[in-house]
Formats: structure tokens, sequence, C-alpha cells
């Protein structure tokens, strides 16, 4: 890996217990700024339990979105803390937080920002002046993201791509870093609108948020319904991201990773020569080539945080699931079988894993 990124650590925030944001001190190399970012990850999970119980893989699979610098589509019933859980990760990476409720009524306006008309120092003069609209926030929650109409939910396409917004002709830079979270609640659809694929497709992770178990429900009731929770601290900057999410970038990624990745998602096309025969009966639409490219960044965001200096094929499995759950469209008669996206995959990665031991 590359040497001197100038990531920063301390040893009183990366070695003990910290009371802050680190301080800017330069790395010596990613080996060591690799090391600095999983002890970091370790201080947060700890930070974090003190808000949330329970849904590790939760967090773990945002903070992936996060280091990759893509954006993630939570999907869960009301009351499982997904808000929480996005509000906390801002705070303790102190990043600027918005929430947008997404309403039938809700304009693009509403979230890019509009010209409203202002007095001026000149006595009967006014001028229209930008008034930005709460996407200008590193980290954007977007609740409920189904219950508006598509004009409005297309207002997201340019700034989750572009990381920017136009309005009337001008262009606007969102903050940066720049995520989008965005919420779905499966149990209602009446009065929805469903995510075009241009959209879905703009979603790195579909994260399943889950019930807690029971050990983790009854903490839940004994420790959410007292005395509220110490402050969370926080342990990194937005400068400092932006420099880890540079070492995840420089993650070295053999051939063979590649190779995978590229297969895995061609076998998700039914019109693919390497599609097998059992999948061509269920899916309609498979995955894109940014399937592939969030494969490949997912898995390098996956080895740091769990001690590898390269990307392996266990993290590739890790997070195909989320890449690619979203992006397979089934048919009917997969539907009537009760055969699902996630059945598909595993199905897929049984196979590969098979294949590649095999050579």
């Amino acid at each position: 890996m590359t040497e001197k990124t100038g990531l920063a650590s301390n040893s009183a925030s990366a070695h003990g217990t910290g009371a802050g944001p680190l301080a800017a001190l330069p790395a010596k190399s990613d080996v060591e700024a690799t090391n600095l970012l999983r002890e970091i990850y370790g201080k947060m999970r700890a930070e974090l339990a003190k808000i949330i119980i329970g849904q590790t893989d939760v967090i773990e699979e945002m903070l992936i979105c996060i280091l990759a610098r893509g954006h993630g589509l939570l999907m869960g019933v009301p009351g499982l803390a997904k808000t929480t859980i996005v509000n906390s990760l801002a705070q303790v990476m102190s990043l600027d937080f918005n929430r947008v409720q997404f309403t039938p009524d809700l304009m693009p306006s509403d979230i890019t920002g509009t010209d409203i008309l202002q007095g001026t120092d000149q006595p009967g003069h006014r001028e229209f002046v930008f008034a930005k609209g709460p996407i200008f926030a590193n980290i954007i929650l977007a609740d409920e993201i189904n219950r508006t109409p598509p004009k409005t939910q297309s207002a997201l396409l340019e700034a989750m791509q572009e990381h920017r917004v136009t309005v009337a002709g001008r262009f606007f830079t969102l903050p940066s870093p720049f995520f989008v979270l965005a919420t779905q609640n499966p149990i209602e659809q009446e009065g929805t609108y469903s995510l075009p694929e241009a959209q879905l497709d703009r979603f790195m992770f579909f994260i399943h948020v889950d019930y807690p178990s029971m050990l983790e429900e009854r903490r839940i009731a004994r420790e959410t319904t007292g005395v509220p929770p110490a402050p969370l601290q926080k342990l990194i900057t937005g400068e400092q991201l932006i420099e880890f999410q540079q070492v995840v970038q420089r993650v070295p990624v053999p051939d063979h990773i590649y190779d995978a990745a590229v297969d895995l998602v061609r076998r998700t096309r039914p019109n693919s020569e390497e599609a097998p025969g059992w999948l061509k009966k269920w899916v309609t639409w498979g995955a894109g080539p940014r399937a592939v490219q969030y494969l490949v960044r997912g898995a390098k965001a996956h080895a740091i945080l769990h001690g590898s200096y390269l990307a392996r094929m266990e993290d590739l499995e890790a997070v195909a699931q989320p890449v690619l759950t979203h992006r397979i469209l089934t048919n009917f008669q997969a539907q009537s079988e009760g055969i699902t996206s996630t059945f598909i995959i595993k199905k897929l990665l049984e196979e590969l894993l098979v294949e590649t031991q095999r050579a």
C-alpha cells in the first residue's frame, strides 16, 4: 500500500480513552492508518452502544457505505431505531445531520432549496438570494423516501451522483463528505411510490433492519426507559473521514477478487451466457456494472474493518447481499414460489465458491 497517507492520530485519542476528535498528526503509512481506523471503529461501536442496543450488522454496513463513498437504503418496520442510528453515527463523526420526512406533498425545492426575494442595503432594491435546503449537510436521512412522488424522489439523483444540486441553471456544491441514507417501511404500501430502478441503483447497499433478539429487547426495556445516556463523544472529524476514505480506496485487490466480482454480477443477468439455467426462470433483470464497482469498494472497506490489508474472498461474500439484493428483479413465477433475491444471491455465491475452490 502507498506510503505517506497524512492520516490523523494521537496517543491520547487513538490509544487511550479519548476525549474528543483526533488531533491532526500524520500517520507514517497506510498500514498504520489502517490499524488506526480499525481501532477507531472499535471505539465507535462502544460509543454507539450507549444509545443503540444491538443492530451491530446494520451499523457496520452503514459505516462500510460511508468509507466506500456510497449511499444506503434501509428497510425496516417503524421503531427499530433507524433514525437514531444515523443521527448517532453523524455525532461520533462530527458530521452535520439533516432529516427530511418524505410526504406526498413534498416538493423538490423543499429538499434542494430555492431563491427567495430579500431586501438589500440599497433602499427600495431587492434581489433573489438562494436559500439552501436540508440537503446541504454531510449526512441526509431521507425518511420514508417512497412516500413522495417520483418527481421529488428524483431531486436526490443529482445530489447522490454528482454531489451538487442545480437551481435555476446554477450549480451548488454539497458539503464533503456527503451521504444519503434513506428508509422505507415494508408493511405499508398504500399511498407509496416505488423507487425507480435508476434511483435504486444509486444506493450502494440495501440494509435490512430486523427486530432485536429477546435479550436485546430486554436490555432495551431496562436501559432506555430510565436515566438518559451520556452524550456521545466525537471520535473523528469530517476531514479525517475523507482521509480514511482515501486509505480504503488504496486497499490492494488481487486479480481473482476482481474476476469473482465480475463473474458474480454477470451471473445475475438472465440473458447472459454466464447465468445458470435455474436463474433464468426466476429473474427478469440482473445487476449492472455499478454493482461490480460497489462489490469491490465494499470488499475493501470490509477488509480494513476486519483485520486485513487487502480484499479477500470472504470480504466479497460479506458485501454481496447488501449490494445485489435491490439490483435483482424477480418475476411472477419466483414470487409465487416464494423465491427472493436474497435466496438467489446465496445460491449464486455457493456455486461461485465451489467453482473457485476447484480452480
